[in-house]
């Protein structure tokens, strides 16, 4: 199966030469990625790439590039965070209707993870609420590889995590 993600990284002052990053890239194992390089510091990798699997596919392009790239440091695994717009543009639905949708579903229709304007949620959330319920176009590799994105980014930002304030934090807000 071919899928589709996005690896973006901050890079490390010593590695500016955009050439030479190119070129371990595609030495790693990363010649399946479109390479992104726009803003200073930042790589954004676009990978489409063969594996039996979502996960075997993005595990497999995070470690390529730690051996490209070892100082390189995740910033955020996509598909994952989505506006409505987002979700309504890969489900074939216009943007009204997916908020009319999570409107008069309140009570059900995934909690974003950032309320605000514009909220945010994780894809692989709202993806299988839609696929819970039937009726709704949702592409399964897609939302294979929206549910591994999010536990790469969750686990990412898990290491931040003071170790006391976990077992505090899990009583507080479970």
């Amino acid at each position: 199966m071919e899928y589709e993600f996005t690896l973006k990284y901050r890079l490390s002052a010593e590695d500016c030469d955009h050439e030479q990053l190119l070129e371990r890239l595609a030495e790693s194992g990363c010649d399946d990625a479109t390479i992104g390089i726009g803003q200073p510091g930042r790589i954004a990798l676009a990978f489409r790439r063969e594996r039996r699997n979502a996960r075997n596919a993005i595990f497999s392009a995070l470690k390529n590039v730690k051996q490209a790239i070892p100082t390189a440091r995740l910033i955020e695994a996509g598909p994952d965070f989505v506006g409505l717009t987002d979700v309504a543009e890969v489900t074939g639905m216009t943007r009204q209707n997916m908020r009319k949708l999570m409107l008069a579903n309140a009570m059900e229709f995934p909690a974003p993870i950032h309320e605000g304007n514009p909220s945010v949620w994780h894809l692989s959330d709202i993806l299988a609420w839609l696929n819970d319920r039937g009726g709704y176009r949702v592409d399964t590799h897609l939302l294979d590889v929206s549910k591994t994105a999010k536990q790469v980014n969750l686990v990412k930002e898990a290491r931040d995590v003071e170790p006391r304030m976990t077992q505090e934090l899990e009583r507080l807000v479970a």
